[in-house]
């Protein structure tokens, strides 16, 4: 129910608001838009994981337990054409996020409160809650490591959206165990997802591999041009958590079942 709530806290943040004026132009993912995970050297799904948007990796193209991939909309598009045209464009999107002037903060977000801007340090750590509050832009640049500790969150006040937070990491990300991570998630190299974490945003990952432990999701955020899209985008992101809520009591049903 925790973990529920959490989920369902940070669908609904994304509704916060529109972004009428930013001090930083968003990232064009270009045809990488489409995809919720991007993998250089293979994705793996040890369990079930839900998402809502392509999946694909290039120049391994191999995806190991496929079979787990609950797909809310999007196909696998393992390396075909679509996914090499996505990775060209991540590594354009991946450049210009890099590229933005900064301003260098400590390493820990948990616990601290974050208006738009370009955030830089040398690792990046969220260890309880990081919020983001205001609209606008948000771009951190990591010269190294992103890490979320267990249970962590990512919270989007003040019309904060999840299409405009944007995690430029130098090496790999990790997120452990039951964490609500919020963005756009750029790795060069490795992503590694924890049991039972959610991602609102994509998970990207130029060279290396993305692995997911299972009883996961991963939603690719959509901009919200107009105030009155809210209401219907709230309506279906509640119709998503349901499914998805759903789906996990009733696989946690039968495996009792089984038992």
């Amino acid at each position: 129910m925790k973990h529920s709530s959490r989920l369902l806290f940070a669908a609904l943040a994304l509704l916060g608001g529109t972004s009428l004026a930013r001090a930083q132009a968003a990232i064009d993912f270009g045809s990488a838009a489409g995809f919720s995970v991007l993998g250089g050297a293979g994705i793996t799904f040890t369990a079930t994981t839900t998402l809502t948007g392509d999946v694909g990796t290039f120049p391994t193209a191999t995806i190991a337990g496929a079979d787990n991939i609950i797909f809310l909309s999007g196909v696998n598009h393992a390396g075909d054409a679509t996914t090499q045209a996505a990775k060209i464009d991540l590594t354009t999107a991946y450049t210009d996020a890099s590229n933005r002037t900064s301003g260098t903060i400590a390493s820990q977000l948990g616990g601290t409160v974050l208006t738009p801007g370009v955030y830089s340090a040398g690792t990046f750590a969220i260890t309880g809650n990081l919020t983001l509050n205001g609209s606008g832009v948000y771009i951190f640049q990591s010269s190294s490591t992103l890490d979320a500790a267990a249970n962590s969150q990512v919270l989007l006040t003040g019309g904060a959206t999840a299409d405009n937070v944007y995690w430029q990491v130098g090496s790999s990300a990790t997120f452990l165990s039951d964490a609500t991570i919020v963005g756009n998630v750029m790795a060069f190299a490795s992503i590694t997802v924890g049991t039972g974490t959610d991602v609102i945003g994509r998970l990207f990952a130029q060279t290396g591999a993305v692995s997911f432990a299972g009883n996961n999701s991963v939603a690719a955020p959509t901009a919200i041009p107009e105030p009155a899209t809210s209401v219907a985008l709230a309506a279906g992101m509640m119709g998503l958590l349901v499914v998805v809520r759903r789906w996990r009591a009733g696989s946690a049903g039968r495996s009792i079942a089984a038992a």
